[in-house]
């Protein structure tokens, strides 16, 4: 019997184990795949050692090894194929291991660096200031309405330091929304009308889970370039969604102002948007396996939105 077919059509088993185990299907979709597989190699197998028979002793010789050895080759075919996907399947996942645990060694180094700027680096000094001069004079003008504005400071400071910020630290997304709601307030002590806010929240996603302080720099950004600047200030946008496809959670935090060309989104010295968004890309590429995303859309005149989408298991 030949053995040279399934040699051959083994070294093709690699790329299809590995497009396999790389993506993001259900376990269902996965088998399948691997079943439509192995009857396409056991296939191939018999296609293949019937060409080279019938080259060397004729297509009635071909046809009767072929009739003859149908059954038993079939099963094998299903076999050896079974066998060697194992095999590259087993290889391929001890690689994910280690790369997923080099990825988190590197998030939980990263994340411990950022631990002792959690105020400054997450909470804009500038931030800090005005809030703090803004509750200065409203003391002078309207005590009760600064007693309310220092509780939601101090409750921002508490789940800011609160957080352990480690490379699997979560916090559920109605906590997200409830530090954010308080930010805002305070904001919105400053700028008064001029920041308008459209919550598009799902119910069903408050319970899902998110790194910590994912939101905040989005909507601080947001804040810094299309309402603060302009005398007629602008609206923030932050939506949150189950994402229909996978079941994982969809975030969106978008303004209507100037927008910016895409090209020029590097950080730049003393631009915080750039640094914040890529400490958050790069966040991303650490955790999640790399299965988190975040893009950015914009143009100039057309307004900046960054979307997120943060698996949940």
């Amino acid at each position: 019997h030949m053995l040279w077919a399934p040699m051959l059509l083994g070294t093709a088993v690699w790329p299809v184990a590995r497009r396999l185990q790389a993506s993001d299907t259900a376990p269902a979709a996965t088998a399948m795949g691997h079943v439509l597989a192995a009857v396409a190699f056991a296939a191939l197998w018999q296609a293949g050692e019937f060409a080279v028979n019938s080259a060397l002793f004729g297509p009635d010789h071909a046809g009767a090894v072929l009739v003859a050895g149908l059954l038993w080759r079939s099963v094998w075919g299903v076999v050896v194929y079974t066998a060697i996907a194992t095999a590259f399947t087993a290889v391929l996942q001890a690689r994910a291991a280690r790369s997923a645990a080099v990825a988190a060694a590197q998030a939980e180094s990263a994340l411990a660096k950022a631990e002792l700027s959690a105020i400054s680096g997450k909470l804009n000094p500038h931030f800090l200031f005005n809030t703090l001069n803004t509750l200065i004079a409203l003391t002078r003008k309207d005590p009760a309405g600064a007693e309310a504005a220092l509780l939601q400071f101090a409750s921002m400071l508490r789940y800011v330091l609160d957080t352990k910020r480690g490379a699997e630290d979560r916090v559920m997304l109605s906590d997200e929304i409830d530090f954010l709601r308080d930010y805002l307030a305070l904001e919105a002590l400053r700028l008064g009308p001029r920041l308008r806010l459209d919550w598009q929240l799902e119910a069903r996603v408050l319970a899902d889970e998110l790194p910590p302080l994912t939101l905040q720099p989005l909507v601080e950004n947001a804040i810094l370039h299309a309402v603060a600047p302009r005398k007629a200030g602008g609206c923030v946008t932050i939506s949150a969604r189950r994402n229909a496809l996978n079941q994982g959670l969809d975030l969106a935090v978008a303004d209507d102002g100037p927008g910016c060309d895409p090209t020029v989104l590097a950080p730049q010295p003393g631009q915080r948007r750039g640094i914040g968004l890529a400490a958050l890309q790069k966040r991303f590429a650490l955790d999640y396996d790399g299965q988190a995303r975040l893009r950015i859309h914009t143009a100039p005149g057309a307004g900046f939105r960054v979307d997120l989408f943060i698996p949940q298991t």
